[in-house]
């Protein structure tokens, strides 16, 4: 392997670890948590909001700091940081202090977006597919938080889905700083200072306004729902899914006695429909490198209202099959916004333009949580599905005003 192949694989390895440790308090609150504190699932969702709020805030000052100090450094701070954070909150024995943790470990996730994606948009082409093979990581950990929790809660509890993923993550740092560490110098000012700026032409400057509005507003929308699906998923499942995860788990019994566990089958099937929906990634980075970012979106947000709309009141084999249409959808928008920015940001500014990206992202993203809590114990699931339906439809009216091409910089990484 070499030195370029091994940098990306720490990079989509860091994004897999970012997405499970934001992910792991989910799990845990639907399948655990609620019972054991005898705490109601709706409340013990305003525990982990603050995390959420530090995953968006801390965003914009991550990329401000990696663009002027060492964007691989930052990735070692990432590494080690959010491993204590998570071991540390792997030992709370009240929900103030699991919101603590949860606060903590948001702070030190939120160096990875800006960062990551930066490192990947600066040094590679093909950036659809680079971003595209980067997302299925981060979503492969988004399907591991439900299942390796899951298992965790039925054979070792779920303190230990704290801890082991935060000991991985330490040593990885560790790594990360052996094999790099030559490339950790402080930003030359220098060359930063003398990079090109980009055109200065009245008719790009408008088309790269309207273009970063459709961004950032089809950023907002998208991150409900993404954070409703990824989140809720698990209870959705836990709800709906019991037949089958029953009949399932009586299989796995019959085969392998001492398999029965409902909530290692519940968690299993939330990965499955992750793991498979990552996939839509890798056809959508393709996609947006042949055809570029308006179809491609267009055919997302389609796919999203279809699915949602279709989830009204379904369960066991029928609903697994119809969320899966869903987390295509969510799942395959995911790089394009990443994608979009990659081509219009120059380069000396692009960790703190994705910081801000993934500010307004991650903060609807803990908006999205008492949303979540709000509708569930209000009316169930199928108004969530009813409120998804209508955000899709908001992202393909924005994104038909999308331009066929898109305004670039003198820097931009050619496609």
């Amino acid at each position: 392997m070499t030195r370029d192949q091994s940098h990306f694989l720490m990079l989509n390895i860091g994004h897999f670890l970012d997405h499970l440790f934001m992910l792991i308090f989910a799990t845990v609150a639907a399948l655990t948590l609620s019972r054991e504190w005898g705490v109601g699932y709706g409340a013990l969702l305003a525990y982990a909001t603050p995390g959420f709020v530090a995953f968006g805030v801390f965003a914009l000052p991550a990329g401000w700091l990696a663009d002027r100090w060492n964007r691989d450094a930052m990735m070692v701070v990432f590494f080690v940081g959010v491993g204590i954070a998570s071991i540390a909150t792997g030992y709370a024995e009240t929900p103030l202090q699991m919101g603590i943790g949860l606060f903590v470990i948001g702070i030190f996730a939120a160096i990875y977006h800006p960062v990551g994606l930066a490192i990947v948009t600066a040094k590679w082409k093909n950036t659809g597919m680079r971003i595209a093979v980067n997302g299925v990581w981060g979503n492969l950990g988004v399907a591991s938080a439900a299942l390796l929790t899951g298992y965790m809660i039925d054979n070792a509890g779920w303190r230990m889905a704290f801890f082991v993923p935060g000991a991985i993550s330490i040593a990885l740092g560790g790594v990360y700083f052996l094999l790099f560490r030559d490339w950790m110098a402080p930003v030359d000012r220098e060359v930063a200072k003398a990079a090109p700026r980009p055109n200065a032409d009245p008719n790009y400057r408008a088309l790269l306004f309207r273009v970063s509005a459709i961004v950032f507003l089809t950023t907002a929308v998208s991150s409900i729902i993404f954070q409703s699906t990824t989140f809720a998923l698990p209870k959705i499942f836990d709800e709906r899914m019991q037949g089958l995860a029953g009949d399932l788990a009586a299989w796995a019994d019959a085969a392998l006695p001492g398999n029965t566990d409902v909530a290692s089958t519940v968690g299993a099937l939330a990965f499955l429909t992750f793991a498979v929906a990552s996939m839509a990634q890798l056809a959508v980075g393709l996609s947006l490198d042949r055809f570029g970012p308006r179809k491609v979106f267009m055919t997302v947000a389609l796919i999203q209202i279809v699915f949602f709309t279709a989830m009204q009141g379904l369960y066991d084999g029928i609903a697994l099959a119809v969320a899966l249409g869903f987390m295509l959808g969510a799942f395959g928008q995911i790089p394009i916004n990443d994608y979009m920015i990659g081509k219009m940001a120059s380069g000396p500014f692009r960790a703190r333009i994705y910081g801000v990206r993934y500010v307004v992202s991650f903060s609807v993203l803990a908006i999205a949580l008492p949303l979540i809590a709000v509708v569930y114990e209000t009316w169930g699931f199928d108004a969530l599905f009813v409120i998804l339906a209508a955000a899709a439809t908001i992202i393909l009216g924005a994104v038909a005003c999308l331009p066929r091409t898109l305004p670039r910089p003198p820097d931009a990484v050619p496609a």
